[in-house]
């Protein structure tokens, strides 16, 4: 009998946690468009920010912005949700092949985790907490949650470029 390659599992395991967290977070932006959309829109117009503060002049009162930058959010994740189920399955095929072959079909994986950083953290804190001052709300501040999801994903990463011994260079 064959042993288990649990290095192979786990890499399989955490590309499809984020995809099947992923789809609940899609799902949930389109199930509840409205709320979420209103969170958009008050972080872009920075609306609950500090009174007078002197980053106002970066706010965008624009309607068709503020539905260009959800829709925008809304189809990246999911795209994250198809990257990450896609690959898990790939993986789950290639699982007793030769490391090479099972490595090769990481690619889609990585374009998965860049997104996952674009999305969280570029998107939510760098841009929404740090340009539009998300961080400033006490009602529309996502940071903290962005910033979660972003240090379980970097986990959910080195676990998944991890090399396997035979295939260390």
């Amino acid at each position: 009998m064959q042993s288990l390659n649990w290095q192979r599992i786990m890499q399989i395991i955490v590309v499809f946690l984020f995809g099947f967290f992923a789809t609940f977070v899609f799902l949930g932006n389109l199930m509840d468009f409205n709320s979420n959309y209103e969170f958009v829109r008050h972080v872009l117009s920075m609306d609950t920010t500090f009174k007078g503060n002197d980053l106002m002049w970066r706010s965008i009162d624009n309607h068709t912005i503020w539905l260009i930058a959800y829709w925008g959010i809304i189809i990246a994740e999911g795209i994250v949700a198809f990257l990450g189920w896609f690959t898990a399955i790939n993986l789950l095929r290639a699982y007793k092949k030769p490391a090479a072959e099972f490595k090769s079909r990481k690619w889609s994986g990585y374009l998965m985790f860049i997104l996952i950083f674009l999305i969280w953290y570029v998107g939510f804190v760098v841009i929404g907490s740090e340009w539009f001052a998300m961080w400033q709300s006490e009602a529309w501040n996502g940071k903290e949650t962005a910033m979660g999801i972003t240090q379980v994903a970097l986990g959910m990463l080195i676990v998944f470029m991890f090399p396997e011994k035979d295939s260390a260079e």
